[in-house]
């Protein structure tokens, strides 16, 4: 069969859906990626994925989606895909209804997190409800990432079929590696004795980085190294005068990475990893940090308290909050046998219930069994 797997940008593309496509193509299923211009798509391509232009934006500008839909509609009619499959909140919205207007025979939908569950005005969550109850009744496949967040596709009439699928990271990749782990800190001059918590996030506000911040300033025996960049397309106040009074807070216990390719072996150095988002799908970045055999610190919030057993794998704070963080983290730093433990635990569990693999099997066979 032939599949568009539709997204917004180069990232979630590059970084969320290359794995499904492979997987799709494996099946021996023509797959054609297509989402807004960007330098990602590079890696893309580079493994012989075609990959169609439309220009997505992330925002509500009525002018922008009805050129992202134009775009989409034509595209859709020119492809002819037996599969539409598609993913992200406005993106998702624009594709489905693009392939019902386009007769493709089949809608596919993948929730990396509902609009209406996250901040923002009563009229803007309201917008996005009746647009997601819509475009769910025209979806044959329904799948969200969190369990939380299919029971509310199910509990809102959204559709009745909704499931929860998960996300899954390659147990091979992302693991314990002493080697890595020298090297990295060899580089970055870190003793092995010093204890390092790493996150890793594109750099806006939700993920918790002023929390984060000033949650360092009580953990004085750590350093923090912050993985990521931000895109192009995110919205919201810029960080940097936040980071620069982090840099003059922490001094040399800051490190900013940007964007790296080689994550696993930065995770593998690390002691602790931790993502205060005040709103998640369920995500990848957890993953990881398990299957490396760190305890994760992550805020009470759908997604990461369905990956993270509390006391078990991890901590759980309230989102918003810099105390608790604060000893949350203290409390990891100061007892290697608890992160040992942890860690180890967080392994077994992210092996059981996000290995990749198994996640993209089953996927694939939900989108294509007709």
């Amino acid at each position: 069969m032939k599949i568009l797997e539709i997204t917004n940008v180069d990232f979630s593309l590059r970084q969320f859906l290359l794995p499904l496509m492979r997987e799709l193509r494996t099946s021996g299923h023509e797959v054609v990626g297509v989402c807004a211009d960007g330098p990602l798509l590079a890696d893309v391509r580079a493994e012989g994925f075609r990959v169609e232009i439309a220009p997505m934006a992330r925002s509500f500008s009525p002018l922008a989606q009805f050129r992202a839909f134009i775009s989409l509609v034509r595209l859709i009619r020119r492809e002819r895909p037996d599969i539409v499959h598609a993913h992200m909140p406005i993106s998702g919205l624009l594709a489905r209804f693009a392939a019902k207007l386009c007769g493709v025979p089949r809608i596919a939908y993948t929730c990396h997190g509902f609009l209406f569950n996250q901040p923002g005005s009563w009229a803007r969550r309201t917008l996005a409800l009746v647009l997601e109850w819509l475009a769910g009744h025209i979806t044959d496949i329904y799948l969200t990432v969190s369990q939380e967040e299919a029971a509310d596709a199910r509990r809102l009439h959204i559709n009745p079929r909704a499931q929860a699928i998960g996300n899954g990271r390659d147990p091979e990749q992302f693991r314990p590696d002493n080697a890595a782990r020298r090297r990295i800190r060899t580089a970055m001059d870190v003793p092995d004795g010093r204890v390092v918590i790493v996150a890793v996030s594109r750099l806006v506000r939700h993920k918790g980085y002023p929390e984060l911040l000033a949650a360092m300033e009580h953990v004085p025996d750590a350093e923090l190294w912050i993985v990521g960049d931000r895109l192009s397309s995110d919205h919201g106040a810029m960080l940097d005068p936040l980071f620069e009074r982090g840099r003059e807070q922490l001094g040399n216990r800051l490190r900013f990475l940007g964007y790296c390719t080689d994550v696993s072996a930065i995770l593998a150095a690390a002691d602790i990893f931790t993502l205060p988002s005040h709103f998640e799908g369920l995500p990848m970045s957890i993953i990881e940090a398990m299957l490396t055999s760190l305890p994760v610190v992550a805020t009470d919030i759908r997604g990461p308290r369905e990956q993270v057993v509390a006391e078990k794998t991890g901590l759980l704070v309230p989102p918003g909050a810099i105390s608790p963080l604060a000893r949350a983290l203290e409390r990891l730093v100061q007892n290697a046998d608890l992160r040992h433990r942890m860690g180890h635990a967080g392994r077994i569990r992210a092996e059981h219930l996000f290995n990749e693999r198994t996640i993209l099997r089953r996927t694939v066979k939900l989108l294509t069994s007709f």
